[in-house]
């Protein structure tokens, strides 16, 4: 049986499992999150790259997994070199979008819709020179999309008046919307209703899972029944009301890796 570990700061990586497990059901799946440093665009490089580097070896070994995704921008451009020198295994990354929105986008005007740390960075701006040079790129940087990704898997509704308010900038300018950062696929319908039909939403989720699935190879599909596993770093707020959610996409109650973000700092 091949095994995926997918790991991201938060739940936002879910959106990258969903995508892949469409593709790929008869694998099984680590999905692990790293709540208590949440979020990571706050942290620095050296940080960054110790948790997750700690983290994701661990789990490898625990659960002898056959590929690696890590499901957060900011990570993966700063922590994927480290991984593939320690494992010998395939690591997978993320980046936005830029590419297929530019060739999508009718008017050659995109948003980019990302963390306030994934728009500043360097590789952002390669991404679009790259990419998107013939295309007027307009950026906003927030915060608040994460937290409301995180709360409607918790339970909580998305206010699309709010979503409208930190999109507005964009109303009438763009044709094509790069969702930049793993959570805010999880409210790319709320987005729509927010921006209108006219706007195309574009995310990276299925070239990951095409990836992924191109790097595994030929999957044995077994009958008997397995278990997906869940894991966090520290025990959060509202567990159980997440806990449905993961069991709605096929995923174990979480388990505590009891990683607390003081051990580093």
């Amino acid at each position: 049986m091949k095994r995926v570990l997918i790991f991201d700061s938060g739940v936002g990586g879910l959106s990258i499992y969903q995508e892949i497990y469409r593709q790929l059901p008869q694998v099984q799946y680590v999905y692990a999150f790293d709540d208590a440093a949440f979020p990571y665009g706050e942290l620095p490089d050296s940080e960054l790259i110790e948790r997750t580097s700690h983290i994701v070896t661990r789990l490898v070994e625990r659960h002898q997994v056959d590929l690696v995704v890590i499901a957060c921008n900011t990570a993966s451009t700063i922590v994927l070199p480290s991984l593939r020198e320690q494992l010998s295994i395939p690591v997978v990354g993320v980046v936005p979008a830029i590419k297929p929105a530019a060739l999508a986008s009718k008017r050659k005007a995109i948003g980019l819709l990302a963390t306030p740390a994934t728009i500043t960075r360097q590789y952002t701006d390669i991404l679009i020179s790259q990419f998107a040079n013939d295309c007027e790129v307009l950026r906003i940087g927030s915060t608040r999309l994460v937290e409301m990704a995180e709360e409607k898997l918790r339970g909580k509704p998305v206010s699309i008046t709010e979503l409208r308010e930190i999109l507005s900038a964009w109303q009438g300018k763009v044709d094509c919307i790069v969702l930049g950062c793993t959570h805010f696929p999880l409210i790319k319908e709320e987005v729509l209703l927010a921006v209108g039909e006219k706007v195309q939403v574009i995310d990276s989720g299925m070239a990951i899972a095409n990836r992924v699935k191109a790097l595994l190879g030929d999957v044995v599909v077994h009958q008997q029944v397995f278990s997906n596993f869940t894991y966090n770093s520290a025990a959060g707020e509202n567990a159980a009301a997440l806990n449905i959610s993961l069991e709605q996409l096929g995923l174990s109650a979480i388990e505590s890796l009891n990683y607390p973000r003081s051990l580093v700092r």
